[in-house]
């Protein structure tokens, strides 16, 4: 609403009739005499160039609007000073320095930007209009108007005008540079989507447990409003009322709404059906991980460290230590795998990255398409790469990136691998096998599995 108001303003502004005293402070910066030979030459080129503002502002205004944007509002009003074919004469050398100045402090501000939050579409054509306008001045700055000696009134028109383009050029192109690097581009307003159904005899009670040993998810199909113990996640057997069964998807199938439990099994993290919020549930209470969101914008939840640390990824994460509920955001991140004192470890679209607390790189691998688990050693020399659908375990050195160990797993009896848990506080790395779920001890050097005593 906003971007709305203000460009209806801007069109009314640049409607607006010339007027005398537009043209005094012309004659006053040009020290132009206006006579009656070249006062139709000063006209007509103010009137030329509100035409052509009102054109470029009637192209703005819609992307302005839509996109909920001001910088493009910037660019309309701006365009005309910049690309127009007006002859420009050379200015004081003041403006060029502004022009200077300006560039050199959006490229460091859009660089930072850039690099310290999502290169989003917005703030990506953001850049590239900056590029274009840059060259453009350039461009248009070495080419001044053909100097002349005449001294009648027309001559002495068309030289103020091309100072008053020189200067205007400088001008307008600082203040796009500018606002296309310090303007944050809006998100149009959310459509709030419906509710996914309406059951109306779920308890509003929070179903509580101890521990998760099973949980299952919702079968009934999502258009289905039958009061059903299939209509809801089960845990341990019994419905979990609050935490939501589906999520929709505009234009495509509804899916499982996200319901992730801890390694350890203490403890789960789930989108509350009725308020829509990301939430984590323990033996002793909930904690709410997020506001209200709509079903476009529900992140993947995952555990790091056992029940440490809960992640929500979704083109960037959110890391939430259950101890104190301080939060670490990760620019970029997809998924997060592992995180302790010593480095956190991430996939993106591409790679899987371990990171220092920083945010620095200290080594990357290829991502795989198949769901590799990482776990990094506490002292974060180690990474481990489990690699479930082959039953392979590697061993990187996060120093140097060297492969250090690939060795497969052979399980005891009929137990396969269900889930890497990590280093132990014993110091062995720990694995626990499915059916039976027992844990076992993991050498990384040779593969040999033992079981943990109780």
């Amino acid at each position: 609403m906003i971007s709305w108001t203000v460009a209806a303003v801007t069109l009314l502004v640049a409607a607006a009739p010339i007027t005398r005293e537009r043209l005094d402070r012309f004659a006053a910066f040009t020290s132009l005499s206006v006579t009656s030979a070249n006062a139709g030459l000063v006209v007509g080129h103010f009137t030329r160039l509100r035409r052509r503002r009102l054109i470029a502002l009637a192209l703005a205004v819609p992307v302005a609007g839509y996109s909920d944007d001001l910088f493009y509002l910037v660019m309309g009003w701006c365009a005309v000073s910049v690309f127009a074919p007006h002859a420009r004469e050379r200015v004081n050398n003041v403006y060029r320095q502004v022009w200077l100045l300006g560039l050199g402090g959006a490229v460091v501000a859009g660089g930072f930007l850039l690099t310290s939050q999502d290169a989003t579409p917005a703030r990506l054509a953001h850049a590239v209009i900056v590029v274009v306008v840059a060259v453009a001045v350039s461009l248009a700055a070495r080419k001044p108007g053909p100097a002349s000696e005449a001294l009648d009134d027309v001559a002495q028109a068309e030289r103020a005008i091309g100072q008053w383009s020189g200067r205007n050029l400088y001008l307008a192109g600082t203040a796009i540079v500018l606002s296309g690097a310090l303007l944050t581009p809006g998100q149009p307003p959310q459509r709030e989507l419906p509710e996914y159904s309406r059951p109306t005899s779920f308890p509003r009670e929070m179903a509580t447990f101890i521990k998760v040993n099973k949980y299952l998810a919702p079968t009934c199909p999502w258009v289905d409003e039958i009061d059903a113990p299939c209509r809801s996640w089960l845990v341990n057997g019994r419905p979990f009322p609050q935490a939501a069964p589906y999520i929709l998807r505009e234009g495509k199938a509804p899916l499982r709404a996200p319901f992730v439990r801890s390694p350890d099994k203490k403890a789960v993290v789930y989108l509350d059906r009725h308020d829509r919020r990301m939430v984590y549930q323990d033996a002793k209470g909930v904690h709410h991980l997020t506001g209200s969101l709509p079903d476009t914008a529900v992140p993947t939840p995952t555990f790091a460290t056992q029940n440490r640390y809960v992640a929500l990824a979704k083109e960037g994460a959110q890391i939430f230590d259950t101890k104190d509920w301080t939060t670490v955001s990760v620019p970029g991140a997809r998924q997060v795998h592992d995180l302790n004192g010593s480095g956190i470890v991430v996939t993106t679209a591409f790679q899987a990255l371990v990171l220092d607390h920083r945010g620095k790189t200290r080594m990357s691998l290829p991502l795989r398409k198949t769901r590799d688990a990482y776990h990094l050693r506490p002292d974060g020399r180690y990474l481990v790469v489990i690699r479930g659908d082959q039953e392979r375990v590697k061993t990187y050195d996060t120093a140097t990136g060297k492969l250090l160990a690939g060795v497969a797993l052979t399980f005891p009896g009929e137990d396969s691998l269900e889930v890497a848990l990590g280093w132990s506080k014993q110091g062995p790395f720990l694995v626990r096998g499915w059916p039976s779920e027992r844990v076992y001890y993991l050498d990384l050097e040779t593969g040999k599995l033992w079981k943990r005593k109780k």
